[in-house]
């Protein structure tokens, strides 16, 4: 099992409706993400002191190919049509590498 943690910006105006998406996920794409061996999938919101909004996403992938796991879900239609409705409420990151939406975080600490 491998963890992973990423973040990205949250456009302030885009706040409600990000949220309102996220209490109702599409049933096909909860089950994308459980066949793609995603498990303890979690996002978190949270406003910085200078006003700014960004999520948090943790996860942990119980496959054996990463890569192929995730290229199946990005050719998922659903997926695709969920993910064009997320994306205008979210800001990338400066610095991320080109193929990156959400930029990844090293893990510094775990504790079970």
């Amino acid at each position: 099992m491998q963890r992973y943690g990423s973040v990205i910006g949250l456009n302030a105006d885009k706040l409600a409706e990000y949220k309102l998406l996220h209490a109702a996920v599409w049933p096909d794409v909860l089950d994308m993400i459980a066949r793609c061996n995603l498990r303890n999938y979690s996002i978190y919101l949270r406003q910085f002191d200078d006003g700014q909004h960004f999520l948090f996403s943790y996860f942990e992938y119980v496959g054996e190919d990463f890569a192929a796991d995730m290229a199946t879900m990005a050719a998922d239609p659903t997926t695709q049509r969920w993910w064009a409705v997320c994306m205008p409420c979210q800001r990338p990151l400066i610095g991320r590498a080109a193929n990156e939406w959400w930029a990844p975080m090293e893990e510094v600490f775990h504790c079970d």
